[in-house]
């Protein structure tokens, strides 16, 4: 239902602005807008229809259906819940407006259900059967380094925005509202971006910690991180800002290398936790990091049957130790908004 929701809405666009060209220049931010018809829609709904069709295809045939579920639903109920009072405010035909706050309803008791539906179905599961597993050491280490750093800059951008944003413009870039022109059936950038960053940050350190969640979570972030990638270097392309290079100030600079960070870190990110994950061994995993000791175990004590470290004292009992087992942008993606 959701997908079909988010369909619907990126084909009336597609229809209102006279095929997918108009729509991808507004969603990459290169549309001229005088006497353009604005879109409902950003990348946003893209993005999120491609993860609610992953997560039907989970829900059916993996393991970590239950994690899937819950953080599909927890991600739609947190982007589509601006809707419920910006809406009322974005100028558009009643019936188009009255859709939206359907929509929106729609979407947070379907986010709402999800979750409810994951949780419900969390079970033990029975000895021989496939358990839910995260990523991998390895994978679980690069994607922590990968969002933290994509945290980080999307962080740097929003603290560096009010500096160059018209006086009063804050908070209507976070909760909508004018002067902000909102695509009708979105949140506004800042909330988008805010929430972005703590899906990342949360990815990052479940995937080191090889939590089943990380891997939804991470794909899903990863998703909404390799989009702006994409919009940012076709905005980069289409004015060629690549052959001034040199000539553009720092902090111009700075946004075009973000854009091409952020499309490879999406790129290695989506492709890291799209890997089978890995269930890992007791004593392989321990520690926060996840990494074995320079003798084949964990950050304990060395794995029964293998011989520790020169001068290693094998402990007569038990000690503390860890436990064992296994929105935006740089700029925004959605164009900032016309005076």
């Amino acid at each position: 239902m959701l997908a079909l929701t988010a369909v619907a809405w990126i084909v009336r666009d597609i229809r209102a602005a006279d095929g997918p060209g108009p729509v991808w220049e507004y969603w990459a931010g290169t549309a001229d807008l005088r006497d353009f018809v604005r879109p409902t829609t950003t990348s946003t709904s893209l993005v999120l229809l491609l993860a609610y069709a992953a997560a039907a295809v989970a829900a059916l045939r993996s393991a970590s259906a239950a994690s899937v579920l819950i953080v599909t639903g927890v991600v739609t109920f947190v982007l589509r819940l601006p809707g419920v009072w910006t809406v009322a405010d974005i100028p558009a035909p009643e019936e188009l407006s009255d859709r939206a706050v359907l929509t929106t309803y729609v979407a947070l008791v379907a986010g709402l259900a999800l979750i409810v539906v994951g949780a419900a179905g969390r079970r033990p599961v029975p000895q021989g059967e496939e358990r839910p597993a995260g990523p991998g050491r390895g994978a679980g280490v690069a994607v922590l380094l990968l969002l933290g750093l994509q945290a980080v800059i999307l962080t740097a951008w929003e603290i560096r925005q009010p500096f160059v944003f018209p006086s009063g413009f804050y908070p209507e870039w976070f909760i909508g509202g004018e002067p902000l022109h909102t695509p009708l059936i979105e949140g506004p950038p800042g909330w988008i971006t805010v929430t972005l960053i703590l899906m990342s940050l949360v990815a990052a350190v479940g995937a080191v910690a090889g939590a089943a969640l990380a891997r939804p979570l991470g794909l899903i972030a990863g998703g909404f991180i390799l989009a702006s990638g994409v919009l940012g270097v076709a905005r980069i392309i289409h004015f060629e800002l690549y052959e001034r290079f040199t000539d553009l100030d720092i902090e111009a600079q700075l946004t075009l290398l973000s854009h091409v960070c952020s499309l490879l870190i999406g790129i290695v990110v989506i492709v890291l936790l799209a890997r089978p994950g890995a269930e890992r061994a007791p004593g392989g995993t321990a520690g926060p990091w996840g990494g074995p000791n320079s003798w084949g175990g964990g950050w304990g004590a060395p794995v029964p049957g293998q011989p520790g470290p020169q001068g290693y004292q094998q402990p007569q009992a038990p000690g503390f130790g860890p436990p064992q087992g296994g929105g935006f942008g740089p700029p925004p993606s959605s164009p900032p908004p016309r005076w």
